[in-house]
């Protein structure tokens, strides 16, 4: 078939991969005027381990793992009051990965096998009986068997194919940008909440750029294009390095904006397009679980491809991912919950509980509670 996969992100290249090798012509379009680079660290947990396995890459990315060592949580003065090792309050496994977006983006791209064209992106669609024809914002047309859409959050091909499609927002907003490492941070992750805000650092060495995000609570309607204002405006007055981050901000090139939102799209294929990764069920920017949506549902989409013809494929496709997805959903939530702090009385009682966990004697047994419904979420699907 004539494949047409729209973006180039985690989802799209993968997806790619799989059906090049079934045979496919695949063709990828990204708005985008080249393959993104930016972007802070991202999770490859339990199933979608083995899927970077079974593309044959899994080696690459664990050698492009960011081998953080340590978390801090500082005062809003800037003293460190907890410093746990990483691989400790992340539970690290052999099947659990965190690796720049960027590296594992151009990991995706050189092994996808397909035909990239940067700079373009769908204006239109007429989806058919046995063909999609396809307008580009660049002018030229194009005829396609199946159109997947991979394109985000906010994917516009969704809106062509399916209407507006409502987000569930989630209570926050999450900015993240680059600038000089001010702080001589070394393959450590620095974190300093307020009530409703929550700012953290991170760099790969002392000559490594920092990547600085920001969290804060807001309620649903905030435009992203005014999101250095929104930023700006919620952190006022805020501790710790807060204003050095913010005059940064202002002058980042690679600055980037959202709401902590879901994608709970009530189906997730429509004649010959498809959904996949966060443009059919994204679990919030700060879930930790999005990229490992993304890359086993390709795995699941082009297997169910394999297996059967249109449109049986989409429904066996959506059958099997469902259940995984909607425990990953449920761990966004949670997440999202942990990640915009709550009040003063909240703050202080986790940042007491990280103050004394390494002094605990079974402090190793408690940090797996706390892991295993990631842990169950992660693993939820038999590929």
């Amino acid at each position: 078939m004539d494949i047409l996969v729209v973006g180039s992100g985690v989802a799209g290249p993968a997806v790619a991969h799989f059906l090049t090798r079934q045979g496919h012509d695949v063709t990828v379009v990204e708005r985008a005027p080249s393959l993104r680079s930016g972007g802070y660290k991202v999770d490859v947990r339990g199933a979608a381990a083995t899927v970077l396995h079974r593309m044959g890459v899994y080696d690459q990315a664990k050698a492009a793992d960011t081998g953080m060592r340590r978390i801090t949580y500082v005062n809003r003065h800037g003293k460190g009051f907890a410093e746990l090792p990483a691989d400790l309050i992340m539970g690290r496994r052999d099947d659990d990965l965190e690796v720049m977006r960027g590296d594992l983006g151009r990991i995706l791209h050189d092994a996808a096998g397909a035909a990239f064209v940067f700079g373009d992106a769908i204006a239109e669609l007429h989806d058919g009986p046995d063909a999609v024809d396809v307008t580009f914002a660049g002018g030229r047309t194009g005829r396609y068997d199946l159109v997947v859409a991979a394109d985000g959050l906010h994917s516009a091909t969704r809106r062509l194919a399916f209407g507006e499609q409502p987000l569930a927002h989630l209570g926050g907003y999450i900015s993240i940008f680059t600038m000089p490492n001010t702080l001589g941070i070394d393959h450590e992750e620095v974190m300093f909440s307020e009530p409703g805000r929550l700012t953290f650092a991170y760099a790969r060495g002392p000559a490594e750029p920092m990547h600085v995000g920001m969290i804060f609570a807001g309620p649903a309607g905030h435009e992203r294009r005014d999101g250095k204002r929104l930023v700006a405006d919620a952190f006022a007055g805020g501790g710790w390095r807060t204003g050095e981050f913010l005059s940064a901000m202002e002058g980042a090139d690679d600055f980037y904006f959202d709401s902590l939102s879901q994608v709970e799209a009530p189906r997730w294929s429509s004649g010959r397009v498809v959904l996949l990764g966060d443009a059919a069920h994204c679990p919030a920017p700060s879930s930790g679980q999005g990229t490992s949506l993304a890359l086993v549902g390709a795995y699941v989409l082009a297997d169910s491809l394999a297996s059967h013809p249109v449109p049986e494929a989409f429904a066996a496709y959506e059958e099997r991912m469902r259940p995984y997805v909607a425990k990953n959903m449920e761990f966004g939530r949670k997440m999202v919950k942990d990640m915009v702090p709550g009040g003063r009385l909240a703050i202080a009682f986790r940042n007491y509980g990280m103050r004394t966990l390494k002094f605990h004697p079974k402090k190793e047994q408690v940090i797996e509670k706390v892991l295993a419904p990631l842990r169950e979420a992660a693993n939820a699907v038999t590929l």
